[in-house]
Protein backbone atom coordinates (compact mmCIF):
# COMPACT_ATOMS: atom_id res chain seq x y z
CA UNK A 1 0.00 0.00 0.00
CA UNK A 2 2.74 2.27 0.90
CA UNK A 3 4.35 1.33 -2.74
CA UNK A 4 1.39 2.08 -4.48
CA UNK A 5 0.82 5.81 -2.55
CA UNK A 6 4.49 6.41 -3.02
CA UNK A 7 4.75 5.57 -6.83
CA UNK A 8 1.54 7.95 -7.21
CA UNK A 9 3.03 10.58 -5.76
CA UNK A 10 6.42 10.05 -8.03
CA UNK A 11 3.82 10.34 -11.01
CA UNK A 12 2.13 13.00 -10.13
CA UNK A 13 5.44 15.02 -9.31
CA UNK A 14 7.35 13.98 -12.14
CA UNK A 15 4.33 14.26 -14.33
CA UNK A 16 3.94 17.75 -13.42
CA UNK A 17 7.03 19.27 -12.89
CA UNK A 18 8.54 17.85 -16.04
CA UNK A 19 6.44 18.71 -19.23
CA UNK A 20 5.91 21.70 -20.74
CA UNK A 21 2.15 22.38 -21.79
CA UNK A 22 2.31 23.96 -25.53
CA UNK A 23 0.11 27.00 -25.43
CA UNK A 24 -2.24 26.62 -28.49
CA UNK A 25 -4.01 30.52 -27.49
CA UNK A 26 -4.63 32.30 -30.66
CA UNK A 27 -4.51 35.62 -28.74
CA UNK A 28 -0.78 35.34 -27.13
CA UNK A 29 0.55 34.85 -30.51
CA UNK A 30 -0.93 37.58 -32.13
CA UNK A 31 0.52 40.30 -29.83
CA UNK A 32 4.25 38.42 -29.71
CA UNK A 33 4.11 38.79 -33.69
CA UNK A 34 2.90 42.04 -33.87
CA UNK A 35 5.67 43.13 -31.11
CA UNK A 36 8.09 41.53 -32.75
CA UNK A 37 7.51 43.31 -36.26
CA UNK A 38 7.35 46.39 -34.88
CA UNK A 39 10.79 45.83 -32.73
CA UNK A 40 12.45 44.46 -36.18
CA UNK A 41 12.46 47.76 -37.91
CA UNK A 42 13.73 49.76 -34.82
CA UNK A 43 16.39 47.35 -33.11
CA UNK A 44 18.43 43.96 -33.23
CA UNK A 45 16.57 40.94 -32.48
CA UNK A 46 19.12 39.02 -30.52
CA UNK A 47 19.20 37.34 -26.69
CA UNK A 48 23.12 38.51 -25.97
CA UNK A 49 22.30 36.58 -22.30
CA UNK A 50 22.04 33.35 -24.19
CA UNK A 51 24.51 33.79 -26.59
CA UNK A 52 27.67 31.50 -26.67
CA UNK A 53 29.57 33.80 -28.29
CA UNK A 54 28.71 37.08 -26.16
CA UNK A 55 29.67 34.90 -23.21
CA UNK A 56 33.14 34.02 -25.00
CA UNK A 57 33.48 37.59 -25.91
CA UNK A 58 32.82 38.78 -22.24
CA UNK A 59 34.92 35.59 -20.71
CA UNK A 60 38.39 36.73 -23.18
CA UNK A 61 37.75 40.75 -22.03
CA UNK A 62 38.11 39.41 -18.69
CA UNK A 63 41.20 37.33 -19.24
CA UNK A 64 43.27 39.58 -21.43
CA UNK A 65 46.86 39.02 -20.55
CA UNK A 66 49.12 42.05 -20.17
CA UNK A 67 51.83 42.81 -22.58
CA UNK A 68 55.06 44.40 -22.40
CA UNK A 69 54.75 47.12 -24.40
CA UNK A 70 52.45 49.78 -22.42
CA UNK A 71 51.42 51.78 -25.83
CA UNK A 72 49.39 48.04 -26.67
CA UNK A 73 48.00 48.01 -23.22
CA UNK A 74 46.25 51.21 -23.37
CA UNK A 75 45.41 49.78 -26.70
CA UNK A 76 43.97 46.57 -25.57
CA UNK A 77 42.19 48.41 -22.92
CA UNK A 78 39.63 50.69 -25.44
CA UNK A 79 39.59 47.93 -27.35
CA UNK A 80 38.17 45.68 -24.50
CA UNK A 81 36.27 48.97 -23.84
CA UNK A 82 34.25 49.01 -27.37
CA UNK A 83 33.79 45.38 -26.67
CA UNK A 84 31.50 45.83 -23.58
CA UNK A 85 29.78 48.81 -25.27
CA UNK A 86 29.31 46.99 -28.20
CA UNK A 87 27.67 44.02 -25.95
CA UNK A 88 25.61 46.30 -24.27
CA UNK A 89 24.71 48.18 -27.64
CA UNK A 90 23.00 44.98 -29.27
CA UNK A 91 21.38 44.03 -25.42
CA UNK A 92 19.44 47.15 -26.00
CA UNK A 93 18.83 46.83 -29.41
CA UNK A 94 20.67 49.84 -30.33
CA UNK A 95 21.84 49.44 -33.89
CA UNK A 96 23.24 52.97 -34.46
CA UNK A 97 25.23 52.30 -31.08
CA UNK A 98 26.07 48.64 -32.74
CA UNK A 99 27.18 50.40 -35.66
CA UNK A 100 29.45 53.37 -33.98
CA UNK A 101 31.12 50.40 -31.60
CA UNK A 102 31.72 48.17 -34.88
CA UNK A 103 33.21 51.28 -36.34
CA UNK A 104 35.62 51.89 -33.39
CA UNK A 105 36.17 47.93 -32.79
CA UNK A 106 38.24 48.02 -36.71
CA UNK A 107 40.14 51.40 -35.60
CA UNK A 108 41.24 49.46 -32.52
CA UNK A 109 42.04 46.25 -34.16
CA UNK A 110 44.29 48.62 -37.06
CA UNK A 111 45.71 49.96 -34.12
CA UNK A 112 46.68 46.58 -32.25
CA UNK A 113 48.09 45.10 -35.58
CA UNK A 114 50.56 48.02 -36.00
CA UNK A 115 51.77 48.03 -32.15
CA UNK A 116 51.80 44.47 -32.15
CA UNK A 117 55.18 44.20 -35.00
CA UNK A 118 57.46 45.44 -31.56
CA UNK A 119 56.18 42.13 -29.53
CA UNK A 120 58.00 38.95 -28.45
CA UNK A 121 56.88 36.26 -30.29
CA UNK A 122 55.33 34.33 -27.46
CA UNK A 123 53.86 37.65 -26.78
CA UNK A 124 52.49 37.86 -30.06
CA UNK A 125 51.24 34.69 -30.56
CA UNK A 126 49.08 35.18 -27.16
CA UNK A 127 47.87 38.17 -28.80
CA UNK A 128 46.98 36.88 -31.96
CA UNK A 129 45.09 34.02 -30.49
CA UNK A 130 43.02 36.67 -28.22
CA UNK A 131 42.12 38.71 -31.54
CA UNK A 132 41.17 35.45 -33.75
CA UNK A 133 38.49 34.36 -31.03
CA UNK A 134 37.31 37.84 -30.58
CA UNK A 135 37.06 38.68 -34.16
CA UNK A 136 35.31 35.54 -34.97
CA UNK A 137 32.78 35.41 -32.46
CA UNK A 138 31.81 39.27 -32.78
CA UNK A 139 31.59 37.98 -37.02
CA UNK A 140 29.24 35.38 -36.14
CA UNK A 141 27.14 37.64 -33.86
CA UNK A 142 26.90 40.19 -36.86
CA UNK A 143 26.19 37.30 -39.12
CA UNK A 144 23.27 35.85 -36.96
CA UNK A 145 21.50 39.61 -36.51
CA UNK A 146 22.17 40.30 -40.08
CA UNK A 147 20.58 37.11 -41.11
CA UNK A 148 17.18 37.69 -39.18
CA UNK A 149 16.62 41.02 -41.46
Amino acid sequence: MKRLFFLGILLIITSSCATEKLNMSPVSGSFSSDAKTESDNKSISINITENVNASEITNLISSFPKFSNPALNEETSNLKYTLQNYLYAIESGNKAGKNKTIRNLEKSYKKIQKLRKNLKKDEDEVLNRYLVRLKTNVTVIEDSINGKK
